[in-house]
């Protein structure tokens, strides 16, 4: 009996102790970032938006030479030549490029049939990067 009883007093007594108040750490509005609660995107939000593409390191990626470029839904998209002659498409956050740029851009994993809803295309192999250099 008296073990029954201390049990319960030990029970009851870690319960109260974790419903203290803890500190409120202030949260952003998910409305206000474009997101939905728990980090999901309302439809039809854009989780890019507002970003801007950054500017890569000299030296720290591959470098092409820019053969076409298209914007659209705030990206622009690259296509590329590499100095063997290899083309790519690259996909950044939305910035002035032009037809035979020289531009340097980082290693990324490519994404395989991306379908871009707002050029109505379909890209065979595309790379998201996060920015590129225009080599001047």
């Amino acid at each position: 009996m008296k073990k029954t009883a201390l049990v319960v007093i030990s029970i009851a007594a870690l319960a109260l102790a974790g419903c203290k108040d803890k500190p409120k750490t202030e949260v952003p509005n998910p409305a206000q970032q474009g997101q939905a609660p728990g980090g999901a995107v309302p439809p039809g939000g854009d989780p890019h938006a507002g970003m801007k593409a950054q500017e890569i390191a000299a030296g720290a990626g591959k470098k092409a030479t820019v053969s076409q470029t298209m914007n659209s839904g705030g990206y622009t998209y690259v296509e590329a030549a590499d100095e063997k002659g290899e083309k790519v498409w690259l996909a950044l956050p939305e910035l002035k490029i032009a037809k035979g740029d020289k531009i340097e851009y980082p290693e990324a994993p490519p994404m395989i049939n991306f379908q871009s809803k707002t050029l109505k295309r379909t890209f065979e192999k595309i790379l998201f990067v996060p920015g590129i250099r225009i080599v001047k």
